[in-house]
């Protein structure tokens, strides 16, 4: 019963994580195109309420339930090459995550030099990351 329950609440941080890196690059695509003191002001409040507010915290439990329920059964999981697999694009996505708090960052410093376009293909990261995540626990091709 633990098991199902480490996984119920895994797959609810990660809805929640996947959520906030979804959403902060498409605020960074307004934030782009924006041009007035007022809405700069604005969007660096949302982007930072969103990065600290959720984001984060939804890492940090989806990354920790999932640790925790590696440890429940590391030999079996750790002889998967899907499960291999999937903790690389965990980490991508970490990764993603960073550069995402990284580039609010530079937002909330007036330093922003890339255009909204840049943003737009930004924002594809997560979706090709879940895409591949979820077909390979769902699926387990390898």
């Amino acid at each position: 019963m633990l098991y199902l329950w480490l996984k119920a609440l895994h797959i609810i941080a990660m809805v929640c994580w996947f959520a906030g890196l979804f959403y902060l690059p498409r605020l960074f695509v307004y934030h782009a195109m924006s041009s007035d003191a007022a809405s700069h002001e604005r969007f660096c409040i949302m982007e930072r309420k969103l990065y600290r507010g959720i984001m984060m915290p939804s890492m940090i439990a989806t990354l920790a339930l999932g640790i925790w329920l590696l440890t429940l059964n590391p030999g079996y999981y750790f002889s998967q090459g899907w499960m291999h697999a999937k903790l690389t694009l965990v980490v991508a996505l970490v990764i993603y995550h960073h550069l995402c708090g990284a580039q609010l960052k530079r937002f909330a410093r007036g330093e922003n030099s890339r255009s909204h376009v840049f943003y737009r293909w930004f924002n594809e990261a997560p979706v090709l990351a879940l895409l591949g995540i979820v077909i390979l626990v769902v699926v387990r091709p390898f």
